[in-house]
């Protein structure tokens, strides 16, 4: 058995790939490990232990993961190799046979690395995975992920995010208003809400996601919230109505649609139409004009045709959204997509995927276009002093200006300007109360 105390005065360095939840989690497992003696790796210093937290969301997020792997491992030849994440509670066989790969841990023993150590594998079936730790994300003091829910019990026909991530579970409300105050008095100014199925928060303590969004409202140490993905039969009208009066909740929306057909919705097990879908984002444009609307469509599912896919390019085109998130199916082992027939070629999933995001850039650019000579506050990022630096408006419309450091982490008033020489973002001119200023 390995002593936990040869770690004492030791050095970690931590990787994470995949969504907004893993990064908050590293980040929660970095300060247990600190608080145990731990201390994170500066640049250039070979670490002692590594962490890699990993996704598993396709056939290329796990090959992405192998290769990080290997590479992290040349890099730190002599570091204790830790694997843990979706890829890990899936799989954690076929991780632990990557070389270079000391230690294996699933989603109920993540955060008590040092418990395992002595182990080589050390992952509970997910179904015994019913404990939930709060986590936020705090490695960016300009915007920080609060992780406020985990795991899924929609079992939508082609994800294993259920097997990888367990049942739905949740924080107190309490605890969440907590960490995002504390969050706030250490410089955050914004907060980004993150989970599995968040809309499907409360199934562990009696509550609503809806009770959590007004409990946040009262948090006067944080400027700006946002939903991440949330599912569009969980976004309720009552919660948008109470979005677009809020003072802290960015008009910003990010709604997986998953296929335009209903049909392959059908095929997908999602619990809602396109008719529904579409009378949602009308909605929150009712309600909210200016709101950045993201949706999330994957192509090339099995049984997805030709003409069904026409059918989720049409009604897309017809929708008044923001941008595509557009993602190519991938088999996972387990799932009852692959009884469905027929499959789609790679060459057709290719083609698909090319079609929609040049539907996604016209939208985007369109969008845009609507929003120049808009007022807008920015919270502007950190960034490398001499070049250009970023921020987002609070619907999510990316500005870029010559580099202030003054700006950095603040909100700034503007007024939104033209296109950037690489039509990427918008630039801004600066409203002042004796009159504008070019940024």
């Amino acid at each position: 058995m390995i002593d936990k105390q040869i770690f004492q005065n030791k050095k970690a360095a931590y990787f994470t790939l995949g969504c907004k939840l893993n990064f908050a989690e590293t980040s929660t497992l970095g300060k247990h490990l600190a608080e145990q003696g731990i201390r994170k790796v500066l640049p250039g210093e070979k670490a002692d232990i590594c962490v890699v937290n990993t996704c598993s969301v396709t056939e290329l997020a796990d090959k992405k993961c192998r290769q990080a792997i290997r590479r992290i491992k040349k890099q730190h030849p002599d570091a204790l190799m830790v694997v843990t994440g979706c890829y890990a509670q899936l799989k954690p066989k076929d991780v632990s046979r990557i070389d270079g790969v000391d230690l294996v841990l699933g989603a109920g023993e993540k955060m008590d690395v040092l418990e395992y150590i002595d182990k080589k594998i050390a992952v509970s079936p997910i179904k015994d995975v019913q404990t939930f730790i709060p986590s936020c994300s705090s490695d960016d003091r300009t915007r920080h992920f609060l992780k406020v829910q985990d795991g899924c019990d929609y079992y939508c026909s082609y994800c294993t995010i259920p097997f990888a991530r367990g049942r739905s579970r949740n924080g107190t409300i309490a605890e969440l208003v907590q960490m995002a105050t504390v969050a706030g008095q250490e410089g955050g100014k914004e907060i980004v809400l993150t989970g599995v199925n968040i809309g499907d928060f409360g199934k562990t303590t009696g509550e609503t996601f809806f009770d959590l969004i007004k409990a946040l409202e009262q948090v006067k140490s944080i400027d700006r919230f946002r939903i991440s993905s949330i599912e569009p039969n969980l976004l309720t009208d009552d919660m948008l109505m109470f979005i677009a009066q809020s003072q802290r909740f960015a008009p910003h929306f990010h709604i997986p649609l998953q296929s335009g057909s209903d049909e392959v919705l059908k095929l997908m097990r999602r619990k809602y139409d396109t008719a529904f879908f579409s009378s949602k984002v009308y909605k929150i444009k009712q309600l909210m004009p200016d709101a950045f609307i993201g949706i999330d469509v994957i192509v090339g599912v099995r049984g997805e045709t030709e003409n069904l896919f026409k059918e989720t390019e049409h009604f897309l085109e017809q929708l008044p959204f923001s941008q595509l998130h557009v993602f190519t199916y991938s088999e996972r082992p387990g799932t009852m997509a692959l009884k469905i027939e027929p499959a789609v070629s790679p060459k057709e999933k290719q083609e698909r995927s090319k079609r929609l995001l040049e539907l996604s850039n016209g939208k985007i650019r369109a969008f845009y276009r609507s929003q120049i000579g808009t007022a807008h506050k920015v919270l502007f990022e950190h960034t490398k002093r001499g070049t250009n630096m970023h921020g987002f408006t609070e619907n999510y419309i990316k500005v870029e200006a010559d580099y202030n450091p003054s700006w950095i982490n603040k909100l700034v008033d503007v007024t939104l300007s033209e296109f950037n020489a690489g039509e990427t973002a918008l630039t801004a001119v600066r409203r002042m109360a004796n009159g504008e200023e070019h940024l």
